[in-house]
């Protein structure tokens, strides 16, 4: 491993040239997979795995956080031929040492901008604690813009929606996990621990409004996510030694969770792509690195499109520098020098030609990247439209119009994304259009959650105010009264309901239409 951005209090952020130098020598695609955490909870052992390796990133053995900065480890992709698996180990989030929560920010954002796929790794449980440590996503589109004009206030909300597709793939993994996965008294799988962990509440009150911020943004902006829990690895007194351990001095369990973990993220990290869907190499993953670096120490916010810009046009040179040294060395090859014109009309008519074939290599790789960007939403979107189908016949029969309907209706469209996520060659095109998708049902959703909750809120109100009028028991004059009065207000109630559920159903079928 080495240091590939130097983070100190003296210099700040630097991009190390040796790391660079080695970043320029990968020529193959680059998968990269990064974790961060809050510090001391064992990020470096889980990285080490990852690179089939027992030692290479140091692990720190006290309370004393150990990394610093980003540092990274190039190794042949154990399953994708053809491929380097680049992993990077980042500072811990936290340090009480430091005590520098935007420096941290930083780190989280720079790690989340090189990823293709981010482990978030912290240990004990999931709990509204471990969340909140997660915090650095709320503050993701106060540190990173989509595009270099200035938006208007109105793009906001759009853009935070299209970040998502920018985004690494997200992996929650939950260290020294000694809990049973059960719910109700059924066993669950990891990921269905984590999905009840982000589920929203149906209230209105400051405090929920900040419990389902949090969890929204990290729903919005890591779409496709994954859990892994991991036991204990060894007995306290072994873990000083952790990486010096052998297989058998280790918790046969830890070590089934381990293997789990390392052959999802082997077979399912995407390689490293930046908009436009351009798969990155060492070198340009570099290149990537200094660019988002200096933005940073320039007290700017880094952006998506100028980065993009800005590597393309670095490639470009590069690819006309390459034409140029392939003319110099024909030239070499098929003329005897001396000559005295042959060298000047050779160049004035190659090197216009050469730029031309440049540019129409380019516009056929734009419409080729075009024509699979169109092909992959038309798939995308039939897809949803054919999942969608029985969703759609519950809400036009008015399923989630009664008390408990918002979780129902996010139960079932939890269930159609998991379905469209299960089908095979979506390409290119599948997160976009699955955010599109949700985006469009945000209104509903909240009309739903709106009517859910005042459905609730009124048969709570109505258990309150029962009365024994349709008992045995013998009721006195007065309060036979007082409970026909209580039954005309229920039945005022009930249609001032009925005619909400009536109103909540035309706008339903006005949504569908």
């Amino acid at each position: 491993p080495i240091c590939l951005v130097e983070n100190t209090q003296k210099t700040g952020l630097v991009v190390r040239q040796e790391a660079l130098k080695v970043l320029s020598e990968v020529t193959q695609p680059v998968v990269v997979v990064a974790i961060a955490g809050p510090c001391r909870s064992g990020k470096s052992y889980l990285m080490n795995r990852l690179a089939r390796q027992r030692k290479g990133f140091s692990l720190g053995c006290s309370v004393q956080s150990h990394t610093k900065g980003v540092w990274m480890w190039c190794v042949p992709h154990p399953c994708q031929p053809g491929h380097t698996l680049v992993l990077l180990d980042t500072e811990g989030l936290g340090d009480v040492e430091k005590g520098d929560s935007k420096n941290d920010t930083w780190i989280f954002v720079l790690t989340v901008l090189l990823s293709s796929t981010l482990i978030y790794n912290s240990r004990g449980i999931i709990d509204q604690q471990a969340v909140e440590q997660l915090q650095y996503v709320l503050k993701l589109t106060e540190h990173v813009k989509l595009k270099a004009a200035p938006k208007r206030s109105e793009d906001e909300l759009e853009d935070s929606e299209k970040f998502a597709s920018f985004f690494p793939t997200f992996v929650w993994a939950v260290r020294d996990f000694t809990l049973q996965l059960a719910l109700d008294g059924k066993e669950i799988s990891e990921d269905q621990y984590l999905e009840n962990t982000l589920k929203l509440k149906a209230d209105s009150s400051p405090a929920t409004e900040r419990y389902n911020q949090l969890r929204e943004c990290i729903r919005q902006f890591f779409p496709e996510r994954k859990c892994f829990v991991f036991d204990w690895p060894a007995s306290q007194s072994d873990l000083v030694r952790l990486e010096d351990l052998q297989d058998n001095e280790m918790n046969p369990k830890f070590r089934q969770q381990v293997e789990k973990f390392c052959g999802h993220i082997w077979e399912k990290s995407p390689p490293k792509t930046i908009p436009g869907g351009h798969i990155l190499r060492g070198n340009s993953l570099g290149k990537l690195a200094v660019t988002y670096v200096e933005t940073i120490r320039s007290g700017a916010v880094p952006c998506l499109e100028s980065a993009v810009l800005a590597l393309a046009k670095v490639e470009n040179a590069a690819a006309v520098k390459e034409a140029v040294k392939l003319y110099q060395d024909l030239m070499e090859q098929r003329v005897k020098l001396p000559t005295e014109t042959l060298q000047d009309s050779a160049w004035a008519d190659a090197f216009p030609l050469l730029l031309s074939r440049q540019r129409k290599v380019e516009e056929f790789k734009e419409k080729l990247c075009k024509d699979n960007e169109q092909v992959s939403r038309d798939k995308c979107e039939a897809a949803l439209r054919d999942l969608s189908q029985d969703m759609e016949r519950r809400i036009g029969d008015g399923v989630y119009n009664v008390p408990g309907g918002y979780q129902l209706f996010e139960g079932d469209q939890e269930a159609l994304v998991e379905k469209y996520r299960e089908l095979p060659g979506k390409g290119v095109k599948a997160d976009a259009v699955l955010l599109d998708f949700l985006q469009s049902r945000k209104t509903l959703a909240k009309s739903i959650l709106g009517t859910d909750h005042s459905l609730t809120e009124k048969d709570k109100e109505l258990k309150s105010n029962s009365c024994p009028c349709n008992t045995s028991v013998s009721l006195s004059p007065g309060a036979q009264e007082q409970c026909e009065r209580a039954e005309q207000e229920r039945q005022v109630q009930r249609k001032k309901e009925a005619e909400e559920r009536q109103k909540l159903d035309d706008q339903l079928r006005s949504w569908k239409e």
